[in-house]
């Protein structure tokens, strides 16, 4: 009996734990958002963090969604002529791109550029003591550190999922249209007939709910780190991975929210 009585406090420790970490995080959040209406405002400090977010991860989205779109575009146009269809090919990117391949792989890209960036930053200040000395110093260690990444992915990530789809559908009209030979007027047409103001809405929608989790993740796994630089290492691997699970979970919900209504 005593390897039941050790799967069931193994199951119970990991469900409390799990519990404490959920809690820790959403006060986190909390506190993030008290911190953003209240001074000192430390634009500075808000504007590094659009950059470290918005430049850093421009090269990788943007690389991202190039071959996305040629991909997406080459298996599409392959399918739709077996159907006498291609026509359909650029309105196919298009919605394709927008309602799903654009926000996730460009969260997914930040997740693994940006997200791990913070925490490393955040984890390496943690276990030499740099947060404990803010606090010290009457530095709110949330504002300072936190609010700044959090606003920045929030904001950030939607913008970077518009040129990730950008560039992903002009990269399907040029390999539909100077490759396979697609005419370029019908290629665009059905793009302005089947894309909708909806479309964009959502795909920002989801951006920025995916920028609020890469930025709540990344910082609370550094913020909490421990065990020197094994437990650093170890905190950004479970950073990328949990923000790209909860990415791909909560881009299923509001899939079946958004276009069922």
């Amino acid at each position: 009996m005593n390897w039941i009585r050790r799967l069931i406090e193994g199951i119970g420790n990991y469900a409390i734990n799990l519990i404490e970490e959920i809690g820790r995080m959403a006060t986190m959040l909390f506190e993030t958002v008290v911190w953003l209406f209240r001074p000192p405002y430390r634009f500075r400090v808000i504007f590094q963090s659009f950059e470290s977010v918005g430049v850093g991860s421009l090269y990788i989205v943007l690389l991202t969604g190039l071959f996305a779109g040629l991909v997406l575009a080459y298996q599409s146009d392959y399918a739709f002529r077996l159907f006498n269809a291609e026509s359909l090919v650029g309105a196919t990117v298009a919605i394709s791109l927008l309602r799903e391949l654009g926000p996730v792989f460009t969260g997914l890209m930040v997740a693994g550029r940006t997200g791990s960036s913070m925490t490393t930053e955040l984890g390496t200040m943690r276990v030499t003591e740099q947060i404990d000395a803010m606090a010290v110093m009457a530095v709110n260690p949330v504002q300072y550190l936190v609010m700044p990444r959090v606003l920045a992915t929030v904001l950030m990530v939607p913008v970077l999922n518009m040129l990730f789809n950008a560039i992903g559908i002009g990269a399907a009209y040029a390999l539909s249209v100077w490759y396979m030979n697609s005419d370029p007027g019908i290629f665009l047409h059905h793009i302005a007939r089947l894309v909708t103001v909806q479309d964009f809405l959502y795909s920002s929608i989801k951006a920025g709910v995916f920028g609020l989790i890469i930025g709540l993740v990344g910082c609370y796994k550094g913020f909490y780190a421990s065990g020197g630089a094994k437990g650093v290492g170890e905190a950004t691997t479970s950073s990328v991975v949990t923000a790209s699970i909860l990415i791909l979970l909560s881009d299923y919900l509001m899939t079946t929210m958004m276009w069922s209504l």
